[in-house]
């Protein structure tokens, strides 16, 4: 039962690689979008702004609060759009604080994220893999005669091998036997044969 689930998600995976090359550029996109937004936000805003306020640095100001045409050595345009852009920073900080501390929405957000990322519900990655197979190995010799402990073993033997089949950790084997140069990385948890196999996919990944 369980080599018939194994193989079919690694047909599932083969039959979408290019799902999978979509995201991770997605994923590249995303890093630099919070620095490229704020940028966009700061100057459109302060763009907007300035046609409503840059008679107050001209020349032909002579009412209210008014502007020379330098301040410090610099144009006074130049001092404008600056504090303009300056308050739209620390506006944007404000609610940033309100978010946080006064409405507390982080932790419904970083719950979300938790329920849909798969490696806080149901995957598991190879370092938290060998600590959780240790441990199992441990609770298995402890406890030998208590049917209940033996049955969770079981199952979290089975958890492990169901999740060595992902990309994941034919990338760790491919690292652990590559970069590090092990030339035995075991992993107890794995029959032979499946330890081979994955051997076998870590060997013919693609080189990045």
């Amino acid at each position: 039962m369980m080599g018939k689930g194994v193989e079919s998600i690694r047909v599932e995976s083969q039959r979408q690689p290019m799902k999978k090359v979509i995201m991770r550029q997605y994923w590249r996109l995303q890093q630099s979008q919070t620095v490229i937004s704020m940028v966009f936000w700061t100057t459109t805003l302060t763009l907007l702004i300035w046609p409503y306020v840059k008679w107050r640095f001209e020349s032909t100001c002579d009412s209210g609060l008014c502007f020379s045409n330098e301040i410090l050595g610099l144009p006074s345009t130049y001092i404008g759009l600056m504090s303009i852009g300056v308050m739209v920073l620390l506006s944007v900080l404000l609610i940033g604080y309100i978010y946080d501390v006064g409405l507390g929405l982080w932790k419904e957000h970083l719950t979300i994220s938790t329920e849909r990322n798969p490696f806080g519900v149901y995957l598991i990655s190879p370092p938290m893999g060998l600590i959780l197979a240790q441990t199992n190995m441990l609770l298995k010799h402890l406890a030998s005669e208590d049917e209940d402990v033996q049955r969770h073993v079981a199952f979290v033997e089975r958890w492990l091998e169901w999740n060595a089949d992902e990309e994941i950790w034919a990338r760790a084997m491919d690292a652990w036997k590559n970069s590090m140069n092990d030339e035995d990385p075991h992993l107890p948890f794995l029959s032979e044969e499946m330890q081979a196999d994955l051997i076998e996919r870590s060997s013919s990944l693609p080189k990045e």
